[in-house]
């Protein structure tokens, strides 16, 4: 069932932790409430005069964007301010935790649903931050986040390397990724989605109707706050995972131009741009996104392990190394806690781990293993073994062998359950998810000529699940999926390679009766 998506936020108060904020304002009168919180440093300089204007400019810019009247996204949304930056936009990490606390104690007395922390800020990576951040996101707040302005790897900040927190870039008109002078948006696998955040047009802290334009991943994660209270008001029960995930279903994919990222996190940076739904599908739907790891080490016992968010269920795991020297994947589950962990090979220069984190209810994936005895020589396979359980991806690994990209999955049939067929160099694993109202089907594409790029995307309606190469050659690089495309980056010397997804939906029902789990 579809309906059309007219919310305002109405339901969803935002936590607005920035500089003060001019709550007269024409465009947020009667819908901010100013708290009485305030922990700032000193402004630096002895003759640096407070002005109200200046002391209230950024906040109430985003204020507006998030809720205004005239420019804002959510127009329904109520605001609260707390003041945590000074009157020259500086904080510290005690300020910041501090207001974390105050939010925290007040929902103890005062509890509220949906609610959204924004945290238009940037400083270097604290730990303690992150924990805290993660700790409010655990007690059921979406936290989202400026990535920063420095040009460099949002990993390198706080809160935005967070993984519970939604994470924002900014780009421009052009929806390319947004300058400021010679800095510009933060960029990276720490990103979730980027937003428009160049010369946005919002409130001004002059006067009570005036408007002004900045720029900034504040401005671009303002817009994706007001989008969130949007999805939110229609939706108030989505923890921050499945929120996360709407943003990323909802975004724009492929239109920034990768050139302007650093080449090392181009493969790693999201391409895509937040939008907003034009509607809700209101029965259950498959939602999967990519998690990557950091860069491994290049020792030859180098790992690299990558998670997925709480509310989410590891459906696959893949890898990728920068010079092809690697020796596969596989996931490990440690009590319910699953790890895709890439193993990297002596002369490599590093692997990414790269795992399929989907939103499915009650899935609980097992991992189906088979290891190769002395006997084996040819083909070997691992199935999933339960009728209700679905084939949602294969990982293979070896780390006394060459390891070679030769992995195929097969469907279930009538006869038989699905399971994933390799050659006999290692350990293969079936990734096996209790989703038994899940249809799947499996898309491949085999170039007719040689390229080290290979791709194939899933049809519209079908959310990608498993990603794999199949190679007689040793030369592929690996194996990553973006958004619904499943990509095999190959050497210059490999040989052609076949790329392999794992689609799946929601079954479709047919007169009445479901229809068969695989096609």
């Amino acid at each position: 069932m579809e309906c059309l998506f007219a919310d305002k936020g109405d339901l969803v108060e935002v936590y607005l932790l920035d500089t003060g904020v001019q709550s007269n304002h024409r465009e947020i009168e009667g819908r901010l409430f100013v708290t009485d919180f305030e922990n700032v440093p000193e402004e630096d300089g002895t003759r640096f005069h407070r002005q109200a204007s200046k002391c209230d400019s950024h906040g109430t810019h985003l204020a507006g964007v998030i809720s205004g009247r005239d420019a804002g996204v959510a127009k329904g949304a109520s605001v609260r301010s707390l003041r945590v930056l000074n009157c020259q936009g500086k904080g510290t990490v005690s300020g910041t935790l501090i207001g974390l606390e105050f939010v925290k104690k007040t929902l103890a007395t005062q509890p509220y649903s949906p609610l959204i922390m924004f945290l238009p800020l940037a400083g270097g990576y604290s730990h303690i931050l992150n924990a805290a951040c993660r700790l409010m996101v655990q007690m059921g707040v979406v936290i989202i986040a400026a990535a920063g302005n420095y040009k460099e790897d949002a990993c390198l900040y706080s809160p935005a390397s967070e993984p519970e927190v939604i994470t924002v870039g900014a780009t421009n008109a052009q929806d390319q990724p947004a300058s400021m002078g010679t800095l510009g948006t933060n960029f990276g696998r720490c990103v979730d989605v980027f937003a428009p955040g160049d010369d946005i047009i919002g409130a001004s802290s002059d006067c009570s109707t005036c408007f002004t334009s900045q720029s900034g991943t504040s401005q671009a994660a303002a817009h994706v706050a007001g989008i969130a209270a949007m999805i939110l008001s229609t939706n108030p029960a989505l923890s921050a995972s499945e929120l996360r995930q709407r943003l990323i279903h909802f975004s724009i994919k492929n239109l920034i131009n990768e050139a302007w990222l650093p080449e090392d996190q181009r493969m790693i940076t999201p391409n895509r741009v937040a939008g907003i739904p034009s509607k809700l599908v209101a029965d259950e739907q498959l939602y999967c996104r990519s998690a990557w790891s950091s860069l491994s080490g290049s020792s030859h016992a180098a790992i690299a392990i990558a998670h997925c968010n709480s509310n989410e269920e590891m459906f696959s795991c893949s890898s990728v190394s920068k010079n092809g020297k690697r020796q596969g994947e596989h996931i490990e589950d440690h009590g319910g806690r699953k790890e895709c962990v890439a193993h990297n090979k002596s002369g490599g220069q590093g692997t990414y781990a790269i795992a399929r984190c989907c939103i499915w209810p009650k899935a609980g994936c097992q991992i189906n293993t088979y290891t190769q005895t002395a006997e084996d020589t040819t083909v070997r396979s691992v199935s999933c073994t339960k009728d209700s359980h679905v084939l949602t991806g294969c990982s293979s690994y070896s780390l006394d062998q060459e390891f070679s990209e030769n992995i195929r999955p097969v469907l279930r049939t009538e006869s038989n359950h699905g399971q994933c067929i390799g050659e006999a160099d290692g350990t293969l694993h079936a990734s096996c998810c209790h989703a038994p109202s899940l249809e799947c089907k499996v898309q491949e594409y085999s170039p007719v000529d040689f390229t080290t790029k290979v791709m194939v995307t899933c049809d519209d309606g079908w959310t990608l699940t498993g990603c794999n190469a199949y190679s007689h050659g040793p030369n592929t690089f690996g194996v990553y999926s973006r958004d619904n495309t499943c990509i095999i980056m190959s050497s210059p010397q490999g040989k052609t390679a076949v790329a392999v997804s794992i689609c799946c939906r929601r079954q479709l029902l047919d007169n009445g009766d479901q229809s068969s789990s695989y096609k």
